[in-house]
């Protein structure tokens, strides 16, 4: 078995979920597996480990990131999920860093795992995964009663960290149309914290909401029960990133009981087909004021109801991370 590695930021999502599996393997084996990154700057790390990576959270930069994970590499045997692939909209100088970055980090590894297909193929425009990329899917749990519902609390709302691209503008804007041209008067609620490096972004933002007549509500970072409150008190739930890689914020709008509202893509359409009934989906952002109209009028059609498919949960996910370790060729 590999070490499981988890990075210290506990508030980002990959070490949050690189936390829950690691906490779903050791219940399924008995051992204790866990291990802070900081432990691989020591004198001796382990044979084998497993780690989530994102530059972001390896880094000052990509190419520090690529620069620390071959350097554990030459130390020991590793693993690694992927998570925030490359894609175009990190701008063209980002993106060819970023693939540069993932390209090194993958040729290092002995194999990657993916949390959804998009993603492998994502990586196809910059590099050859064939025969070193498996899929495991994120997982839900969820054990939220249907029948439980608050009141709803009038206001359309976004999941997750802000930064630009993540569907916020498009939802403020769809929510002042909204005002303009029916009898609706919704207010905006961003559930989360702007991401680092974007303090100001969303400062921008704000004002642009104000400026529209827009009543915004930043939560900031919220634990987990808070934000499943929260998120079973929105009206609606909107998840309308431009490009999707594997969305945890809208596995968490599914875990709260609720039906979001999310922009076709080819990631979207991947969860439509393995969770049916999970998601409503519009055809792009331009159709983002009907649809929130619609679900606004219709709050029945923002939950969960009894036949739709959940699964994998993080025990099925730890089960398919074992199978595949059994696989791997060390």
């Amino acid at each position: 078995m590999p070490a499981l590695i988890v990075t210290p930021d506990a508030q980002h999502g990959v070490t949050q979920y690189s936390s829950v599996v690691a906490s779903a393997v050791e219940r399924l084996t008995g051992a204790s597996l866990r291990l802070s990154s900081s432990a691989l700057l020591g004198a001796s790390v382990p044979a084998r480990s497993h780690l989530h990576f994102t530059d972001r959270l390896w880094g000052t930069s990509p190419e520090d990131a690529a620069d620390r994970i071959e350097a554990l590499a030459k130390r020991m045997a590793f693993t690694v999920t992927f998570h925030d692939v490359p894609q175009a909209s990190d701008g063209a100088v980002n993106f060819a860093r970023r693939s540069d970055c993932y390209r090194r980090v993958l040729a290092a590894s002995q194999g990657a795992v993916f949390n959804s297909v998009h993603e492998v193929d994502v990586l196809r425009d910059f590099t050859d995964p064939t025969g070193r990329a498996h899929v495991i899917p994120l997982p839900i749990d969820t054990e939220v009663p249907a029948a439980e519902r608050p009141e709803p609390d009038g206001n359309v709302a976004v999941l997750g960290f802000y930064y630009p691209g993540k569907g916020h503008l498009e939802v403020l804007r769809a929510v002042a149309r909204i005002a303009d041209t029916t009898d609706l008067r919704p207010g905006l609620t961003f559930l989360g914290r702007p991401s680092a490096g974007h303090e100001r972004d969303l400062e921008q933002l704000a004002g642009l909401a104000h400026d529209l007549g827009v009543t915004l509500d930043v939560t900031g970072y919220l634990e987990d029960a808070e934000l499943t409150s929260r998120a079973r008190r929105a009206s609606v739930g909107v998840a309308a990133h431009q490009h999707f890689s594997a969305s945890g914020s809208i596995n968490s709008w599914i875990a709260a009981g609720r039906r979001p509202l999310v922009v076709d893509g080819r990631y979207v359409r991947e969860i439509a087909e393995r969770r049916p009934g999970t998601v409503s989906v519009v055809d792009g952002t331009r159709d983002l004021a009907a649809g929130i109209a619609d679900a606004l009028r219709n709050p029945g059609s923002t939950w969960l109801h009894d036949d739709a498919v959940i699964g994998p949960n993080v025990s099925d996910v730890a089960s398919a991370y074992l199978a595949w370790w059994d696989a791997v060729e060390w």
